[in-house]
Parts: structure tokens; C-alpha cells; sequence
């Protein structure tokens, strides 16, 4: 385990975002905002109170490369046509039950190969590829390494984007922003009863974050996985895609996805029949690109 691992390991690095409150340590990374005492670990198990101090336990801790077609994020029109080396790392701070990456989004900090931001970003360049993407598991777990990382990549000549849940903190946003942040693909995964219900978060930080997003000039898409009984009738989509319309524009592509069982979510696949009343529904709400 991680968080048996000595200050001095790579994968150890002091938490950008913390705040000390009646002598326990407050994570300032996501939403859930975890007051950690002594020796605990948050939500995630990605940040742990050593002697005060909040660490993230994954600084560089790479459980999953691959060099993807940036379309594969999805992200449809963002340097259409190019590859971004994709990273991710352990663990979520969302409670989905079909998460089709569950292997390393379930899994509490668990090694893997340690990449510098230096080293992923010369690996970026060697593969041929245009652009920076972390993913697979929440980005937004990794901050500080991304953090690192996106500088050094505008240097080279790259992009960076996130595949995220969009539930940092409004501080982390903007300091991923500042760093480099160009594109994200937000998985916004049903209205507030379902967000509440399955992942146990707030929907609305999720819109909040979106809206910022598009204020800092971050390049946004959205991405649906619609869900058998989760969030495929007709008023969780049309109240989706209205407000993709009323706060983000019009032009804000929304990617619906097909939900096939996996991890610990038994329903059926989604019917294709489905997926073609969702795209109505947003193109009948307004959007452009559905």
C-alpha cells in the first residue's frame, strides 16, 4: 500500500490544496472537501494527514499509458485528427457502480510505473503525438502531477486535456487552468437524484465547474453514458440537454454513450432505440452537435 511509503518515495508529495482546521487536515482537491485526523486517508485514499500535512500518495504513479486518437476522449472538435498520450493513475471520488474502468477507479493506490511530468511529456514527443490527456481514472486525483506536467507541455509544443467527472474544486479548476489546462470532456452522468443516488455527489458542482470552465476559456464537451433506469427517461435527458443549452451554449457537443454491464451494475446494454431518442431530445433542445 501506498500510504505505507516513506515522504522520500516518488509517488509522495505534499497535497497543493489543504487547510488545517481544529487540528485535523482538510483536502481542498475535490468537492467532498475530507477532513482528515492523523494518519487517515480521504474519500479517495489518494490523500493522507501525515503529521499535519496533507500528501497526495500518486504523484506520478502511471497505472495505465496508451497513445489515444483524441476523438477516443471523446472530444470530436478539438485538434480533430490528432493523439494525445493518455496517463492515469488509482482510485475515483465518484461511488458509480459500472465503472467501466473499475480495475484501476476501484483500486486504492497501488504503485504502478512512476513517470516524471518530464519524462511524460518527452515520451509525448517520441510517440508522434500532438497533445497531453489524463484520464482512465479522475484526473482531478492527479493534480499535482498535472499540474507539473501541463506547463512543461505548452513549452514542447503540446495540448492538455482531462477526461473528469468535474468534480474538483472551483480552487483546482483554476489552478489546472493556469497551468495549462486546454480541453475537457466533463461525464456528466444524470440529473441530481441520480448523481446523488449512484455516485453520491452533487450535481451541481459538476455544472458549476462546466460554466467556469467555458468562462476560463477551456475548450468543453460532455458525455452521457446513458444507463437503463439511471438516467434514459425522457425528462433526466430533456433537463440535461436544456441546461447544456441555457449555460453553456448551444455549440457545447453532447456524446451519448452506450452502457454496457460491467463491475457491479447488472442492468442490460442500453438499446440502441434509446440512443436515438436521446440525440432527438438534445437536438430538439437546441444542440448542434448530439
Amino acid at each position: 500500500m501506498l500510504g505505507d511509503l516513506p515522504v522520500s518515495s516518488p509517488f509522495i508529495r505534499q497535497a497543493r490544496l489543504q487547510e488545517h482546521a481544529g487540528g485535523k487536515v482538510r483536502c481542498l482537491t475535490c468537492e467532498r472537501r475530507c477532513l482528515l485526523a492523523e494518519g487517515g486517508v480521504g474519500w479517495c485514499r489518494t490523500r493522507q494527514n501525515r503529521g499535519g500535512t496533507l500528501y497526495t500518495l500518486i504523484y506520478g504513479a502511471v497505472s495505465s499509458l496508451s497513445c489515444n486518437p483524441i476523438e477516443k476522449k471523446p472530444l470530436y472538435h478539438f485538434y480533430p485528427g490528432s493523439f494525445a498520450l493518455t496517463a492515469g493513475s488509482w482510485s475515483c471520488n465518484f461511488a458509480c457502480s459500472w465503472c467501466q474502468n473499475w480495475d484501476i477507479s476501484k483500486r486504492p493506490p497501488s504503485g504502478g510505473e512512476f513517470i516524471s511530468p518530464e519524462e511524460f511529456v518527452a515520451r509525448a514527443r517520441e510517440y508522434g503525438c500532438q497533445g497531453t490527456s489524463i484520464s482512465f481514472n479522475e484526473p482531478t486525483l492527479s493534480l499535482e502531477w498535472s499540474l507539473a506536467v501541463f506547463p512543461l507541455a505548452h513549452k514542447a509544443g503540446l495540448y492538455n486535456t482531462f477526461v473528469t467527472n468535474g468534480y474538483m474544486t472551483r480552487a483546482a479548476l483554476e489552478l489546472l487552468v493556469e497551468a495549462g489546462l486546454d480541453g475537457m470532456n466533463v461525464d456528466v452522468k444524470g440529473d441530481g437524484e441520480a448523481v446523488l443516488h449512484h455516485c453520491q455527489a452533487d450535481v451541481e458542482m459538476v455544472w458549476r465547474n462546466c460554466r467556469r470552465a467555458r468562462e476560463l476559456g477551456v475548450w468543453l464537451e460532455l458525455t452521457t453514458l446513458v444507463i437503463p433506469g439511471v438516467n434514459d427517461d425522457d425528462a433526466c435527458l430533456g433537463e440535461m440537454a436544456r441546461r447544456i443549452v441555457d449555460q453553456l451554449g448551444p455549440e457545447t457537443p453532447w456524446h451519448l454513450s452506450r452502457y454496457y454491464p460491467a463491475y457491479r451494475f447488472a442492468a442490460p446494454p442500453t438499446p440502441v432505440a434509446t440512443l436515438e431518442r436521446a440525440r432527438e431530445i438534445g437536438l430538439s433542445a437546441g444542440l448542434c452537435y448530439v
